[in-house]
Protein backbone atom coordinates (compact mmCIF):
# COMPACT_ATOMS: atom_id res chain seq x y z
CA UNK A 1 0.00 0.00 0.00
CA UNK A 2 1.92 3.79 -0.65
CA UNK A 3 2.36 5.82 1.82
CA UNK A 4 -0.50 8.38 2.80
CA UNK A 5 2.15 10.84 1.94
CA UNK A 6 1.83 9.73 -1.95
CA UNK A 7 -1.91 9.15 -1.88
CA UNK A 8 -4.48 10.93 -4.20
CA UNK A 9 -6.84 13.38 -2.04
CA UNK A 10 -8.81 16.32 -2.80
CA UNK A 11 -6.52 19.42 -2.15
CA UNK A 12 -7.50 21.24 0.80
CA UNK A 13 -6.82 24.80 1.86
CA UNK A 14 -3.82 24.82 4.59
CA UNK A 15 -4.82 26.00 8.02
CA UNK A 16 -4.06 29.21 9.23
CA UNK A 17 -0.12 28.59 9.88
CA UNK A 18 0.55 24.93 8.84
CA UNK A 19 2.68 26.56 6.01
CA UNK A 20 4.95 28.24 7.91
CA UNK A 21 5.11 25.27 10.30
CA UNK A 22 5.83 22.85 7.62
CA UNK A 23 8.70 25.41 6.43
CA UNK A 24 10.02 24.93 10.03
CA UNK A 25 10.06 21.21 10.48
CA UNK A 26 11.67 21.24 6.94
CA UNK A 27 14.49 23.01 8.37
CA UNK A 28 15.41 20.83 11.50
CA UNK A 29 14.85 18.12 9.36
CA UNK A 30 17.87 19.33 6.99
CA UNK A 31 20.00 20.60 9.68
CA UNK A 32 19.81 16.78 10.98
CA UNK A 33 20.58 15.42 7.67
CA UNK A 34 23.61 17.45 7.26
CA UNK A 35 24.30 16.73 10.97
CA UNK A 36 24.90 13.00 9.93
CA UNK A 37 26.35 13.88 6.33
CA UNK A 38 29.14 15.76 8.26
CA UNK A 39 29.84 13.01 11.05
CA UNK A 40 29.61 10.13 8.64
CA UNK A 41 33.21 9.04 8.52
CA UNK A 42 33.72 8.55 4.58
CA UNK A 43 36.43 5.82 3.07
CA UNK A 44 36.73 6.90 -0.49
CA UNK A 45 37.56 3.92 -1.60
CA UNK A 46 34.99 1.89 -0.33
CA UNK A 47 31.68 2.09 -3.19
CA UNK A 48 28.88 1.84 -0.07
CA UNK A 49 30.31 4.66 1.94
CA UNK A 50 30.27 7.09 -1.19
CA UNK A 51 26.95 5.79 -1.87
CA UNK A 52 25.72 6.83 1.77
CA UNK A 53 27.13 10.20 1.10
CA UNK A 54 25.90 10.47 -2.07
CA UNK A 55 22.25 10.01 0.01
CA UNK A 56 22.86 12.34 2.28
CA UNK A 57 24.10 14.67 -0.73
CA UNK A 58 21.04 14.01 -2.58
CA UNK A 59 18.19 14.53 1.00
CA UNK A 60 20.39 17.73 1.81
CA UNK A 61 19.29 18.95 -2.12
CA UNK A 62 15.78 18.07 -1.93
CA UNK A 63 14.89 19.20 1.65
CA UNK A 64 16.53 22.80 -0.33
CA UNK A 65 14.08 22.25 -2.77
CA UNK A 66 11.43 21.57 -0.56
CA UNK A 67 11.85 24.66 1.72
CA UNK A 68 12.06 26.80 -1.21
CA UNK A 69 8.97 25.42 -2.35
CA UNK A 70 7.08 26.33 0.43
CA UNK A 71 8.75 29.56 0.91
CA UNK A 72 6.65 29.98 -2.45
CA UNK A 73 3.75 28.73 -1.39
CA UNK A 74 3.85 31.16 1.23
CA UNK A 75 4.45 33.80 -0.93
CA UNK A 76 1.86 33.36 -3.04
CA UNK A 77 1.91 33.92 -7.26
CA UNK A 78 4.23 36.70 -8.40
CA UNK A 79 2.26 39.61 -10.14
CA UNK A 80 -1.31 38.51 -8.83
CA UNK A 81 -4.28 41.25 -8.40
CA UNK A 82 -5.77 42.33 -5.58
CA UNK A 83 -7.03 40.02 -2.80
CA UNK A 84 -10.67 41.26 -3.58
CA UNK A 85 -10.99 40.15 -7.07
CA UNK A 86 -12.50 37.52 -8.85
CA UNK A 87 -8.69 37.10 -10.30
CA UNK A 88 -7.73 36.51 -6.66
CA UNK A 89 -10.55 34.60 -6.58
CA UNK A 90 -9.49 32.42 -9.04
CA UNK A 91 -5.98 31.86 -7.96
CA UNK A 92 -7.09 31.04 -4.87
CA UNK A 93 -8.61 27.24 -6.40
CA UNK A 94 -4.99 27.07 -8.07
CA UNK A 95 -3.79 24.57 -5.59
CA UNK A 96 -7.14 22.74 -6.24
CA UNK A 97 -6.83 22.53 -9.81
CA UNK A 98 -3.04 21.04 -9.84
CA UNK A 99 -2.88 17.87 -7.88
CA UNK A 100 0.30 16.42 -6.42
CA UNK A 101 2.04 14.40 -7.86
CA UNK A 102 1.66 10.98 -7.42
CA UNK A 103 4.73 9.34 -6.75
CA UNK A 104 5.36 5.35 -7.62
CA UNK A 105 7.60 3.37 -5.99
CA UNK A 106 10.28 4.72 -2.68
CA UNK A 107 12.98 6.72 -3.46
CA UNK A 108 15.65 4.16 -3.70
CA UNK A 109 13.70 2.58 -6.69
CA UNK A 110 14.26 6.02 -8.62
CA UNK A 111 17.91 6.68 -7.40
CA UNK A 112 20.94 4.17 -8.63
CA UNK A 113 24.58 4.49 -8.55
CA UNK A 114 27.25 3.18 -11.11
CA UNK A 115 31.56 3.17 -11.21
CA UNK A 116 33.60 3.19 -14.42
CA UNK A 117 37.25 2.02 -13.46
CA UNK A 118 39.44 3.56 -15.89
CA UNK A 119 42.77 0.91 -15.36
CA UNK A 120 40.30 -1.80 -15.45
CA UNK A 121 37.41 -1.12 -17.51
CA UNK A 122 35.19 -2.46 -14.95
CA UNK A 123 31.87 -1.25 -14.61
CA UNK A 124 29.77 -1.19 -11.78
CA UNK A 125 25.71 -0.42 -11.56
CA UNK A 126 23.44 -1.06 -8.80
CA UNK A 127 20.43 -2.92 -9.13
CA UNK A 128 18.17 0.45 -9.51
CA UNK A 129 19.85 1.76 -12.20
CA UNK A 130 19.25 -1.45 -14.32
CA UNK A 131 15.43 -0.62 -13.55
CA UNK A 132 15.45 3.15 -14.26
CA UNK A 133 16.93 2.37 -17.66
CA UNK A 134 15.17 -0.27 -18.24
CA UNK A 135 17.82 -2.85 -18.74
CA UNK A 136 18.15 -6.10 -18.11
CA UNK A 137 20.67 -7.26 -15.67
CA UNK A 138 21.97 -9.85 -17.62
CA UNK A 139 23.11 -7.21 -20.61
CA UNK A 140 25.21 -5.93 -18.24
CA UNK A 141 25.94 -2.65 -17.41
CA UNK A 142 26.92 0.41 -20.32
CA UNK A 143 30.67 1.70 -20.24
CA UNK A 144 30.68 5.36 -20.77
CA UNK A 145 31.37 5.10 -24.24
CA UNK A 146 27.94 2.95 -25.00
CA UNK A 147 25.85 5.26 -22.22
CA UNK A 148 25.27 7.81 -24.68
CA UNK A 149 23.48 4.98 -27.16
CA UNK A 150 20.64 5.32 -24.84
CA UNK A 151 20.39 9.46 -24.63
CA UNK A 152 18.44 11.51 -26.66
CA UNK A 153 20.36 13.15 -30.02
CA UNK A 154 19.72 16.77 -28.26
CA UNK A 155 21.47 15.95 -24.98
CA UNK A 156 24.32 13.90 -25.83
CA UNK A 157 26.57 16.80 -26.34
CA UNK A 158 25.64 17.88 -22.42
CA UNK A 159 26.68 14.45 -21.39
CA UNK A 160 29.45 14.06 -22.86
CA UNK A 161 31.04 16.95 -21.84
CA UNK A 162 30.13 16.44 -18.47
CA UNK A 163 32.03 12.85 -18.39
CA UNK A 164 35.34 14.93 -20.36
CA UNK A 165 35.32 17.49 -17.61
CA UNK A 166 34.83 15.06 -14.83
CA UNK A 167 37.55 12.42 -16.20
CA UNK A 168 40.17 15.27 -17.81
CA UNK A 169 39.90 17.81 -15.90
CA UNK A 170 38.37 16.38 -12.47
CA UNK A 171 35.12 18.45 -12.05
CA UNK A 172 32.47 16.95 -10.40
CA UNK A 173 29.03 16.27 -12.68
CA UNK A 174 25.72 18.11 -12.27
CA UNK A 175 23.35 17.80 -14.87
CA UNK A 176 20.26 15.88 -16.62
CA UNK A 177 19.26 14.42 -19.80
CA UNK A 178 17.02 12.36 -21.27
CA UNK A 179 17.41 8.59 -22.09
CA UNK A 180 14.92 6.47 -23.91
CA UNK A 181 14.15 3.30 -21.91
CA UNK A 182 14.62 -0.38 -24.10
CA UNK A 183 10.86 -0.40 -23.51
CA UNK A 184 10.51 2.97 -25.55
CA UNK A 185 9.71 5.07 -22.19
CA UNK A 186 10.93 8.70 -22.20
CA UNK A 187 12.78 9.00 -19.04
CA UNK A 188 14.32 12.35 -17.48
CA UNK A 189 18.02 11.67 -15.38
CA UNK A 190 19.68 14.02 -13.00
CA UNK A 191 23.41 12.85 -12.91
CA UNK A 192 26.02 14.01 -10.08
CA UNK A 193 29.28 12.02 -9.70
CA UNK A 194 32.75 12.88 -9.05
CA UNK A 195 36.39 11.40 -10.26
CA UNK A 196 38.23 9.01 -7.78
CA UNK A 197 41.95 9.82 -8.26
CA UNK A 198 45.23 7.49 -7.29
CA UNK A 199 47.87 8.22 -5.53
CA UNK A 200 49.63 10.41 -8.63
CA UNK A 201 46.32 12.68 -8.34
CA UNK A 202 45.31 10.95 -11.96
CA UNK A 203 41.69 9.73 -12.63
CA UNK A 204 41.47 6.28 -11.91
CA UNK A 205 37.32 6.01 -11.91
CA UNK A 206 34.42 7.67 -12.07
CA UNK A 207 31.70 7.36 -9.79
CA UNK A 208 28.02 8.44 -10.21
CA UNK A 209 24.95 8.59 -8.66
CA UNK A 210 21.86 8.81 -11.35
CA UNK A 211 18.13 9.67 -10.36
CA UNK A 212 14.84 9.13 -12.30
CA UNK A 213 13.11 13.16 -11.95
CA UNK A 214 10.56 12.63 -14.60
CA UNK A 215 7.70 12.28 -12.48
CA UNK A 216 9.01 15.45 -10.41
CA UNK A 217 10.20 17.35 -13.98
CA UNK A 218 6.22 16.66 -15.69
CA UNK A 219 4.90 18.22 -12.23
CA UNK A 220 7.19 21.31 -12.09
CA UNK A 221 6.14 21.72 -15.45
CA UNK A 222 2.11 21.19 -14.96
CA UNK A 223 2.80 23.97 -11.88
CA UNK A 224 4.45 26.24 -14.02
CA UNK A 225 1.58 25.60 -17.60
CA UNK A 226 -1.58 25.75 -14.63
CA UNK A 227 0.33 28.90 -13.11
CA UNK A 228 0.86 30.51 -16.61
CA UNK A 229 -2.46 29.57 -17.61
CA UNK A 230 -4.12 30.99 -14.48
CA UNK A 231 -1.97 34.52 -15.12
CA UNK A 232 -3.78 34.98 -18.47
CA UNK A 233 -6.89 34.10 -16.99
CA UNK A 234 -6.15 36.57 -15.02
CA UNK A 235 -5.39 38.58 -17.66
CA UNK A 236 -8.05 38.10 -19.78
CA UNK A 237 -10.34 38.90 -16.76
CA UNK A 238 -8.98 42.26 -15.52
CA UNK A 239 -8.96 43.15 -19.30
CA UNK A 240 -12.67 42.00 -20.05
CA UNK A 241 -13.52 43.94 -16.68
CA UNK A 242 -11.81 46.94 -17.82
CA UNK A 243 -13.87 46.91 -21.33
CA UNK A 244 -17.05 46.69 -19.70
CA UNK A 245 -17.02 49.53 -16.99
CA UNK A 246 -15.47 51.51 -20.13
CA UNK A 247 -18.53 50.69 -22.12
CA UNK A 248 -20.97 51.07 -19.52
CA UNK A 249 -19.93 54.24 -18.44
CA UNK A 250 -20.29 55.26 -22.22
CA UNK A 251 -23.39 54.02 -22.84
CA UNK A 252 -25.23 54.54 -19.07
CA UNK A 253 -26.48 58.33 -18.75
CA UNK A 254 -24.31 60.91 -18.88
CA UNK A 255 -25.39 62.51 -16.13
CA UNK A 256 -24.59 61.85 -12.76
CA UNK A 257 -26.38 63.43 -9.20
CA UNK A 258 -29.96 64.88 -10.27
CA UNK A 259 -31.43 65.81 -13.27
CA UNK A 260 -34.08 67.91 -13.99
CA UNK A 261 -36.10 68.12 -16.81
CA UNK A 262 -39.65 68.80 -18.30
CA UNK A 263 -39.64 71.98 -17.40
CA UNK A 264 -43.06 73.14 -19.45
CA UNK A 265 -45.53 71.11 -17.81
CA UNK A 266 -47.22 72.70 -13.95
CA UNK A 267 -45.02 69.05 -12.69
CA UNK A 268 -41.35 68.99 -13.84
CA UNK A 269 -39.34 65.55 -12.85
CA UNK A 270 -36.00 65.98 -10.81
CA UNK A 271 -34.41 62.27 -11.66
CA UNK A 272 -31.18 60.53 -9.59
CA UNK A 273 -30.21 57.23 -10.60
CA UNK A 274 -26.99 54.97 -9.56
CA UNK A 275 -25.65 51.91 -10.47
CA UNK A 276 -24.58 49.14 -7.45
CA UNK A 277 -21.94 46.20 -8.80
CA UNK A 278 -22.46 42.87 -7.03
CA UNK A 279 -20.69 42.05 -4.45
CA UNK A 280 -19.58 38.05 -5.24
CA UNK A 281 -18.16 38.90 -8.95
CA UNK A 282 -16.36 41.69 -10.21
CA UNK A 283 -17.71 41.53 -13.52
CA UNK A 284 -20.09 44.03 -14.95
CA UNK A 285 -23.13 43.01 -15.73
CA UNK A 286 -26.54 44.11 -18.30
CA UNK A 287 -27.96 46.48 -15.72
CA UNK A 288 -28.84 50.23 -17.23
CA UNK A 289 -31.39 52.89 -15.98
CA UNK A 290 -32.09 56.12 -18.27
CA UNK A 291 -33.36 58.73 -18.92
CA UNK A 292 -34.50 61.48 -21.64
CA UNK A 293 -36.53 64.82 -22.57
CA UNK A 294 -38.45 63.60 -25.79
CA UNK A 295 -38.94 65.82 -28.76
CA UNK A 296 -42.70 65.84 -27.61
CA UNK A 297 -41.63 67.18 -24.35
CA UNK A 298 -42.38 63.83 -22.55
CA UNK A 299 -40.38 61.88 -20.26
CA UNK A 300 -38.44 58.84 -21.35
CA UNK A 301 -38.03 56.62 -17.73
CA UNK A 302 -36.29 53.15 -18.26
CA UNK A 303 -34.94 50.39 -16.21
CA UNK A 304 -33.88 46.98 -17.27
CA UNK A 305 -31.22 44.30 -16.81
CA UNK A 306 -29.93 41.69 -18.79
CA UNK A 307 -28.51 38.17 -17.98
CA UNK A 308 -25.01 37.60 -17.91
CA UNK A 309 -21.96 39.93 -17.14
CA UNK A 310 -18.86 40.84 -18.73
CA UNK A 311 -18.60 42.24 -21.83
CA UNK A 312 -21.27 40.66 -24.05
CA UNK A 313 -23.71 41.19 -21.52
CA UNK A 314 -22.92 45.37 -21.24
CA UNK A 315 -22.59 45.10 -25.16
CA UNK A 316 -26.07 43.44 -25.53
CA UNK A 317 -27.36 46.15 -23.31
CA UNK A 318 -25.81 49.07 -25.13
CA UNK A 319 -27.45 48.00 -28.23
CA UNK A 320 -31.23 47.13 -26.36
CA UNK A 321 -30.92 50.65 -24.92
CA UNK A 322 -29.78 52.37 -28.14
CA UNK A 323 -33.23 50.55 -29.49
CA UNK A 324 -34.77 51.88 -26.99
CA UNK A 325 -33.79 55.56 -26.97
CA UNK A 326 -34.38 55.47 -30.89
CA UNK A 327 -38.11 54.09 -30.82
CA UNK A 328 -38.75 56.42 -27.85
CA UNK A 329 -37.96 59.25 -29.83
CA UNK A 330 -39.60 58.49 -32.75
CA UNK A 331 -42.94 57.90 -30.83
CA UNK A 332 -43.73 54.79 -30.06
CA UNK A 333 -45.74 53.82 -27.04
CA UNK A 334 -44.22 52.04 -23.98
CA UNK A 335 -46.40 48.57 -25.15
CA UNK A 336 -45.53 48.15 -28.62
CA UNK A 337 -41.74 49.56 -27.76
CA UNK A 338 -41.60 46.14 -25.69
CA UNK A 339 -42.67 43.98 -28.49
CA UNK A 340 -39.84 45.52 -30.98
CA UNK A 341 -37.41 45.30 -28.26
CA UNK A 342 -38.08 41.28 -27.62
CA UNK A 343 -37.83 40.88 -31.58
CA UNK A 344 -34.60 42.34 -31.62
CA UNK A 345 -33.61 40.37 -28.47
CA UNK A 346 -34.47 36.98 -30.25
CA UNK A 347 -32.82 37.65 -33.29
CA UNK A 348 -29.22 38.89 -31.37
CA UNK A 349 -26.66 36.51 -32.63
CA UNK A 350 -25.36 36.74 -28.55
CA UNK A 351 -29.15 35.67 -27.80
CA UNK A 352 -30.14 36.47 -24.22
CA UNK A 353 -33.19 37.31 -21.65
CA UNK A 354 -33.86 40.71 -20.28
CA UNK A 355 -36.33 42.40 -18.06
CA UNK A 356 -37.03 45.86 -18.28
CA UNK A 357 -39.76 48.75 -17.94
CA UNK A 358 -40.49 51.50 -20.24
CA UNK A 359 -42.18 54.76 -18.96
CA UNK A 360 -43.60 57.94 -20.73
CA UNK A 361 -43.98 60.51 -18.70
CA UNK A 362 -46.48 63.19 -20.41
CA UNK A 363 -46.00 66.73 -17.64
CA UNK A 364 -48.84 68.65 -19.09
CA UNK A 365 -51.19 65.73 -18.49
CA UNK A 366 -49.02 64.54 -15.45
CA UNK A 367 -49.86 60.89 -16.26
CA UNK A 368 -47.42 57.72 -16.35
CA UNK A 369 -47.61 55.58 -19.32
CA UNK A 370 -45.76 52.16 -18.75
CA UNK A 371 -45.00 48.52 -19.64
CA UNK A 372 -42.95 46.04 -18.01
CA UNK A 373 -41.08 43.01 -19.46
CA UNK A 374 -41.29 39.91 -16.17
CA UNK A 375 -39.46 43.36 -14.22
CA UNK A 376 -40.59 44.45 -10.79
CA UNK A 377 -43.19 47.07 -10.78
CA UNK A 378 -42.46 50.99 -9.97
CA UNK A 379 -42.91 51.67 -6.14
CA UNK A 380 -45.07 55.01 -5.91
CA UNK A 381 -45.00 56.96 -2.71
CA UNK A 382 -47.30 59.54 -1.51
CA UNK A 383 -48.30 61.51 1.50
CA UNK A 384 -46.24 58.89 3.61
CA UNK A 385 -47.13 55.67 2.35
CA UNK A 386 -46.09 53.91 -0.50
CA UNK A 387 -47.22 51.26 -2.69
CA UNK A 388 -46.40 49.08 -5.65
CA UNK A 389 -48.18 50.21 -8.71
CA UNK A 390 -50.46 47.43 -10.38
CA UNK A 391 -48.17 45.49 -13.29
CA UNK A 392 -49.48 45.44 -16.85
CA UNK A 393 -49.17 42.02 -18.58
CA UNK A 394 -45.64 41.28 -19.87
CA UNK A 395 -42.99 38.91 -20.21
CA UNK A 396 -39.16 38.22 -19.90
CA UNK A 397 -37.70 39.91 -23.31
CA UNK A 398 -36.36 37.29 -25.58
CA UNK A 399 -38.24 34.58 -23.95
CA UNK A 400 -41.31 33.83 -26.52
CA UNK A 401 -41.94 34.97 -30.37
CA UNK A 402 -44.58 37.37 -30.87
CA UNK A 403 -45.16 38.35 -27.34
CA UNK A 404 -48.17 41.18 -26.62
CA UNK A 405 -47.09 43.74 -23.65
CA UNK A 406 -49.86 45.83 -21.72
CA UNK A 407 -50.05 49.22 -21.32
CA UNK A 408 -50.63 50.83 -17.92
CA UNK A 409 -51.43 54.52 -16.85
CA UNK A 410 -51.04 55.90 -13.44
CA UNK A 411 -51.84 59.88 -12.79
CA UNK A 412 -48.81 61.85 -10.65
CA UNK A 413 -49.53 64.42 -8.41
CA UNK A 414 -47.15 67.01 -7.15
CA UNK A 415 -44.61 65.73 -4.53
CA UNK A 416 -44.86 61.94 -5.94
CA UNK A 417 -41.73 60.41 -5.60
CA UNK A 418 -41.48 56.91 -8.21
CA UNK A 419 -38.80 54.66 -7.04
CA UNK A 420 -37.79 52.36 -10.15
CA UNK A 421 -35.46 49.44 -10.02
CA UNK A 422 -33.99 46.02 -11.21
CA UNK A 423 -34.22 42.80 -9.57
CA UNK A 424 -30.75 43.11 -8.08
CA UNK A 425 -31.62 45.36 -5.66
CA UNK A 426 -33.54 42.94 -3.55
CA UNK A 427 -32.87 39.36 -4.66
CA UNK A 428 -30.86 37.36 -2.04
CA UNK A 429 -30.95 34.12 -3.85
CA UNK A 430 -32.23 32.80 -7.25
CA UNK A 431 -35.73 34.15 -6.47
CA UNK A 432 -36.61 37.43 -5.51
CA UNK A 433 -37.15 38.23 -2.14
CA UNK A 434 -40.78 39.91 -1.52
CA UNK A 435 -39.12 41.22 1.91
CA UNK A 436 -36.76 43.79 -0.04
CA UNK A 437 -39.87 45.25 -1.66
CA UNK A 438 -40.95 45.82 2.03
CA UNK A 439 -37.82 47.04 3.18
CA UNK A 440 -37.83 49.84 -0.12
CA UNK A 441 -41.67 50.33 1.07
CA UNK A 442 -40.72 50.60 4.75
CA UNK A 443 -38.67 53.88 3.32
CA UNK A 444 -41.69 55.84 2.88
CA UNK A 445 -41.41 58.19 5.75
CA UNK A 446 -37.66 58.80 4.53
CA UNK A 447 -38.88 59.09 0.90
CA UNK A 448 -41.83 61.36 0.78
CA UNK A 449 -39.52 63.59 3.09
CA UNK A 450 -36.88 63.50 0.51
CA UNK A 451 -36.02 67.08 -0.46
CA UNK A 452 -34.79 65.61 -3.69
CA UNK A 453 -34.39 62.88 -5.76
CA UNK A 454 -30.40 62.19 -4.90
CA UNK A 455 -31.56 62.50 -1.62
CA UNK A 456 -34.04 59.96 -2.18
CA UNK A 457 -31.57 57.84 -3.90
CA UNK A 458 -29.25 57.97 -0.52
CA UNK A 459 -31.95 56.56 1.49
CA UNK A 460 -31.98 53.35 -0.69
CA UNK A 461 -28.00 53.26 -0.61
CA UNK A 462 -28.14 53.42 2.78
CA UNK A 463 -30.38 50.58 3.51
CA UNK A 464 -29.40 48.09 0.44
CA UNK A 465 -25.74 49.58 -0.81
CA UNK A 466 -23.61 48.59 2.33
CA UNK A 467 -24.39 44.62 2.66
CA UNK A 468 -23.44 41.76 0.44
CA UNK A 469 -25.28 41.67 -3.11
CA UNK A 470 -25.32 38.67 -5.37
CA UNK A 471 -25.95 40.47 -8.71
CA UNK A 472 -25.96 44.07 -9.86
CA UNK A 473 -28.46 46.47 -9.35
CA UNK A 474 -29.34 49.74 -10.78
CA UNK A 475 -31.96 52.28 -8.78
CA UNK A 476 -33.65 55.48 -10.45
CA UNK A 477 -35.49 57.73 -8.21
CA UNK A 478 -38.39 60.08 -9.56
CA UNK A 479 -39.56 63.13 -8.21
CA UNK A 480 -42.31 65.43 -8.98
CA UNK A 481 -42.22 68.62 -8.78
CA UNK A 482 -44.83 71.10 -6.39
Amino acid sequence: MPSHLFADRPAQPPEPGTVDALISQTRRLRGDVDAVRRDAVVDEDDPHNRWQRALCDLAVHQLDDLDEHLGQLKEGLPGQFEADSPAAYAESAFEAAVPAPRLSGSLLSRVGSAEWDLLTDDVHWSDELFQIFGRPEESGPMSLDELPSMVFAEDQPLLQAMVTDCLIDGKPIDGEFRIVRTDGRVRTVHMTGEPVLDSDGCTASMWAVLRDVSELRRSERAVRESRDTLQRHQHIEHTERRVAVELQEAVLPPWRGSLRFAHDGPAPLDVAGHYLPAATTGLIGGDWYDALALPDGDALLTVGDLTGHGVSATSSMAMLLGALRGMAVAGIRPGALMGHLNQLLETSVQPALGSAMCCRYDPAAQTLSWSQAGHPAPLLFRDGTGRALVRPEGVLLGATTGAVYEEAETRLLPGDLLLLHTDGLTRTDDCMDDSGTERLLALAPRLCAARDAQDGVRSVLEEFGEGPREDDACVMVVRVGD
